[in-house]
């Protein structure tokens, strides 16, 4: 590559000098495949107790086959980031996202379908691989058509979408039946699939394949102008904090601490996940990437070694024997039963999912958009969402013999343990990228 093409490889982003209003668009029209993703994860918790409960000719789930509805998405989801990371460097950000909406639809249509037992999982699987090309392209779409001053904002969107996807979910689930709630399913999507054949391609992107009037066009529709572009000379740990567990015992906790609603439960749980979300969203660009993540892991030490305490203090409850279903609904009483306990549990609980919405649910999948240069930018993307899924089917599927092994007190102040580990990469290894061009960061790297 010559030094010219490799100048027209970098395009420096600044505030645009026009009103730079469609970026927010085009940054919409992106993120529904986040929402897509989040309805996805989110369709199996009021899904689930449905299909148990199916007459047929309709299929039903056992605990096994309920196991495997709930966990074969992050399996579909990681082949989705191997495919993700191949399709957003030959095919193109803007058509990666278009390509997704067909296994989003094609999946909840299966699912909608389903006579067997093996649509409904072939069905997830779909989904799945559609999670995972969604999760890596649309925070890399979205941080190349941004300006530094609200990449942060823009960026953090992504997991917004993800968790209002998930409360979408929960809230269809108290009045839809699992088929009707798959059909629902297929909205977001197909939105997105109209939306975004009217945004143009990153400039990014089209420079990499010497489409340079093309690039110029795409600047003028997001930013309104070409004032203030230029092209200067060339100089998985969050899973593993137990987020998933958490989730699957919400319903658990709130019927200890007399929630008997499970479905209010899980409303309440995304209701506060949205909430903190959009709070880190809307304070990024000014608080900084290490802040937050620094204060988001301490927030979940504290919150999971809590619920280790809990456990411990309860140990002689039936919740804490040899086996432990995490999918079924069991009654947790403690050897001392008191309203203290319970609430030590609903607000760790709480307390945890907060700390995660407002740190390493969002900003992992940010910096994964921002730090890795051009030229290995779906290679390495697709190695992060690989491992990100690959640990979310783990800690989904294997979290109950974890507990058969350390106990369930054990198992939680294991996952404190790795967050603490995650506070401590924050603070020696992870760079500050606020307000930051997309050049600077790659340069920070390069050692330039």
């Amino acid at each position: 590559m010559t030094p010219e093409d490799q100048e027209e490889t970098q395009p420096l982003l600044r505030p645009p000098g026009g009103s730079g209003r469609r970026v927010f668009l085009a940054a919409f029209a992106a993120a529904l495949g986040p929402l897509s993703f989040g309805f996805a994860l989110g369709y199996s918790s009021p899904a689930i107790p449905s299909l148990r409960r199916a007459a047929p000719p309709a299929p039903r789930l056992s605990d096994d086959a309920a196991s495997w509805f709930g966990a074969i998405v992050t399996l579909g989801a990681a082949a989705g980031g191997v495919l993700g990371g191949w399709l957003v460097d030959r095919a193109g950000r803007k058509l990666s996202l278009l390509i997704c909406t067909v296994p989003f639809v094609a999946g909840f249509a299966v699912i909608t379908a389903a006579q067997e037992v093996w649509m409904l999982l072939g069905g997830r699987l779909l989904t799945g691989l559609a999670c995972g090309v969604a999760s890596l392209v649309a925070p890399v779409y979205i941080s190349e058509i941004a300006y530094p001053e609200v990449r942060g904002l823009l960026g953090s969107c992504v997991q917004l979408m993800v968790v209002t996807g998930i409360l979408l979910a929960y809230l269809a689930g108290w009045i839809l039946e699992w088929r009707w709630l798959a059909v629902l399913g297929c909205v977001p999507p197909s939105f997105m699939l109209l939306l975004m054949c009217c945004m143009p391609e990153t400039p990014r992107f089209l420079l990499t394949q010497h489409r340079r009037q093309e690039a110029l066009a795409a600047v003028r529709f997001l930013w309104g102008s070409e004032q203030g572009w230029e092209e200067p000379p060339v100089g998985a740990e969050h899973q593993l904090s137990g987020i998933n567990a958490v989730m699957f015992y919400a319903e658990t906790i709130f019927e200890e601490a007399k929630f008997k609603n499970s479905s209010l439960a899980s409303v309440i749980v995304g209701v506060i996940q949205v909430l903190f979300t959009a709070g880190a969203a809307l304070v990024m660009d000014r608080a900084g990437r290490r802040l937050l993540l620094a204060l988001s892991g301490v927030v979940m030490v504290f919150s999971t070694s809590a619920f280790g305490t809990y456990f411990k203090l309860t140990q002689g409850s039936p919740s804490n024997s040899s086996h432990v279903d995490l999918l079924a609904p069991v009654s947790v009483e403690p050897a001392n039963p008191g309203v203290g306990l319970a609430w030590l549990a609903v607000g760790s609980m709480c307390l945890f999912i907060a700390g995660f919405a407002v740190g390493w649910g969002p900003i992992p999948w940010l910096l994964m958009s921002e730090i890795f240069p051009l030229h290995v930018k779906g290679v390495a993307t697709g190695v992060c969402v690989l491992t990100n899924w690959l640990m979310a089917f783990l800690v989904t599927k294997e979290f109950s013999s974890l507990m058969e092994v350390l106990r369930p007190y054990g198992a939680f102040w294991l996952a404190s343990a790795f967050c603490v580990g995650g506070v401590l990469f924050t603070v020696f290894c992870v760079p500050e990228t606020k307000g930051k061009t997309l050049e600077q960061i790659t340069a920070h790297f390069e050692g330039r």
